[in-house]
């Protein structure tokens, strides 16, 4: 991709998802996503309605006139995007890729972040870190993080969520909220993931493909593995082959549920075909 394309690209990305970062998430998250506490900010006058709890007798008898204290959330958070870019992320039946809607519910979290004045950070990863970059605040930053998540090329094609699970302890030592985007077709992650849900704040948003549900009787079809690069004959018409798969599919969609939910974690399902603001939304309010 050249650059006059890419700028074009992430412009067009930057335009759709910012509107819905202004409109409807960046006060939707500011809500589910609390700050660190309550900072003082300043004693005024006493109003109607204020929680007599807040007053200050020291200045209410200083100035013969009842005052309060006020205070404010102590914001400032950071943001961490864990994005999937092995290669079960290129697949796409209906005109859309899987990575295609991950980069967007990804820009739409980091505009939200900077809504806030909070830092974001970024881990691209498939069964190793292909990328790391730093929290940091600014539109430039989150425009940088488009980019990358449109045009970076990974080394590995395979999945290893422990293993970024794992490198997020190990970078960060204070508590992020983190974001891990992903088809969590991956395994053994369990106990990595709830050493890192002790210190963050996380959620799995995952987003899969309709045609990964079942497979489709089509006879004798040679198959290319996304992630191992190996082109296979399968007979799909044996309905023995179809169960097989759509056990094992669906093993790998419970456990990342049920791993989630038993570390504390949020959780989030997108079908590519779906809305991801609704789904986001829902999930926002539910908190």
């Amino acid at each position: 991709m050249d650059t006059k394309e890419l700028l074009k690209k992430v412009r067009k990305i930057e335009i759709k998802t910012r509107r819905l970062s202004d409109h409807i998430f960046s006060g939707e998250y500011h809500t589910s996503f609390k700050g660190r506490g309550m900072t003082f900010s300043e004693v005024r006058q006493y109003q109607y309605g204020d929680d007599i709890r807040a007053i200050d007798w020291n200045v209410t008898a200083r100035y013969n006139e009842a005052h309060v204290k006020v205070f404010e959330e102590e914001r400032e958070l950071t943001m961490m995007l864990m994005v999937d870019i092995s290669g079960s992320e290129s697949f796409g039946s209906k005109n859309q890729l899987k990575k295609d809607i991950v980069t967007e519910i990804a820009a739409t979290m980091a505009f939200s972040a900077t809504q806030n004045n909070d830092k974001i950070g970024l881990i691209l990863f498939s069964d190793e870190i292909e990328l790391y970059i730093p929290p940091k605040k600014g539109r430039s930053h989150v425009l940088r993080i488009i980019r990358e998540l449109i045009e970076f090329q990974p080394r590995s094609r395979k999945t290893d969520i422990a293993q970024a699970l794992k490198f997020l302890s190990g970078t960060q030592k204070k508590k992020a909220i983190v974001f891990v985007i992903s088809d969590f077709m991956s395994e053994d992650y369990e106990h990595t993931l709830k050493i890192a849900a002790k210190k963050h704040d996380i959620t799995g948003i995952r987003v899969y493909d309709i045609r990964e549900e079942k497979m489709p009787d089509l006879g004798m079809v040679s198959m290319l593995d996304a992630e191992t690069g190996e082109i296979q004959l399968i007979n799909t018409g044996a309905k023995s082959v179809r169960t097989n798969y759509e056990k094992l599919y669906h093993e790998k969609v419970g456990y990342f549920k049920e791993t989630f939910s038993k570390s504390g974690s949020g959780v989030v399902n997108t079908r590519v075909d779906e809305s991801y603001v609704t789904k986001l939304l829902s999930y926002f309010k539910s908190r």
